[in-house]
């Protein structure tokens, strides 16, 4: 779980990319964090609001993040889910992503993380 001086911190690193989903009315629906490096990024938390799951916010923030990225050079975006997150997997899964590793016991509750990388050379900017 990432806290508020985590997410702070990580704000002023280089090569932060944010993304922010709001309503007309400018209420924040969701939002994601990666940070690219070289040609690589990793996608750092991605969070939407329970009332607004399963409407698309998660899959436009991180469409918009996949193209943004290749747009800059970046040519493989990876991240971590929890091996038993299945919403999660299916977002990521929809969006392109391909299984690339697993770290064991890798979260506090024992859970396994599967490991997902994007080749956004694919991904039209």
């Amino acid at each position: 779980m990432w806290d508020e001086a985590a997410l702070a911190a990580l704000l002023g690193m280089d090569g932060v990319e944010t993304l922010l989903a709001v309503t007309d009315e400018r209420r924040a629906l969701g939002f994601l964090m990666a940070r690219a490096v070289c040609d690589e990024a990793e996608l750092l938390t991605l969070a939407v609001e329970p009332e607004a799951r399963r409407r698309g916010v998660a899959r436009a923030l991180v469409a918009g993040l996949a193209a943004r990225l290749a747009a800059g050079g970046v040519r493989r975006l990876f991240l971590e889910v929890a091996s038993r997150n299945d919403a999660a997997r299916r977002l990521y899964e929809a969006a392109g992503f391909q299984p690339c590793g697993m770290r064991r016991r890798y979260y506090a509750d024992g859970d396994d993380a599967l490991v997902l990388a994007l080749d956004l050379r694919m991904v039209r900017s």
